[in-house]
């Protein structure tokens, strides 16, 4: 009985000094009860999309990171952005969508617009995930080439006006020369005017204009307009240039 007695007495002993210990030694950071919380950050990051490009407000984020991004369509025609398997609707002009995506590796993620064409004409770029993106891709400005070939000494003007879809040119056949085209866009779309292998006009939205001169060989020229689906649609078509 004796022996028993002095056991539970060691026992009340060892269990004091327990108690004690946990209030007076420093816990160790490393104990799952004070283990450090860690809880993912959330951002909003704004992207404006135009013909032919996206702009963001922010780059590059850390790894874990959830991103909202807030789209809004700044352009004259139908937009989308897509990014990490995720897409916000195709957005008419001045609408706007929220996407949500959460990043969880590290890495560069291309994003674009999955509307036929637009990711082509530059709508296009690199996010960065725990590492820098590269600078956004350079738009391709309206190009001229001087077709080859001897040209005239005639001076035309020729007016060219845009609808839905289809161009109205004042004269189909011209002589060989100085060419100038003042283009009207009289539709309710962007349009442009391409005259292939020469000049690529800008597109420009309803109610723009715009004028330029070039020097054309006698030989029959394609045209079109650039836009997604406007070719298709039956804007396209040849003017003529005899010597």
């Amino acid at each position: 009985m004796r022996r028993n007695a002095k056991w539970a007495q060691a026992l009340v002993v060892l269990a004091g000094l327990g108690i004690l210990a946990g209030i007076f030694l420093p816990v160790s950071s490393a104990s799952p009860f004070h283990a450090k919380s860690t809880k993912a950050s959330t951002v909003t990051i704004k992207v404006t999309a135009k013909e032919w490009s996206f702009t963001l407000s922010k780059r590059t984020v850390p790894v874990g990171t959830t991103v909202l991004f807030k789209v809004t369509n700044k352009g004259k025609i139908g937009h989308n952005f897509r990014i990490a398997g995720k897409k916000t609707p195709i957005l008419n002009p001045g609408k706007s969508a929220t996407l949500k995506v959460t990043f969880a590796k590290k890495g560069k993620i291309a994003f674009d617009c999955s509307v036929p064409g637009h990711a082509r004409l530059g709508m296009k770029g690199t996010f960065g995930v725990g590492v820098t993106a590269p600078p956004p891709p350079t738009t391709t400005a309206a190009t001229s080439t001087q077709p080859t070939g001897s040209v005239g000494t005639a001076q035309t003007t020729v007016t060219v006006n845009m609808v839905e879809y289809s161009f109205q040119l004042s004269q189909s056949t011209i002589p060989s020369g100085q060419v100038t085209f003042v283009i009207k866009n009289s539709g309710a779309e962007a349009h442009n005017f391409d005259l292939n292998g020469v000049h690529s006009g800008a597109i420009i939205g309803p109610g723009a204009t715009e004028t330029w001169t070039v020097s054309l060989p006698a030989k029959q020229y394609l045209y079109t307009c650039d836009v997604p689906f406007h070719v298709d649609r039956g804007m396209t078509g040849t003017i003529q240039v005899t010597p």
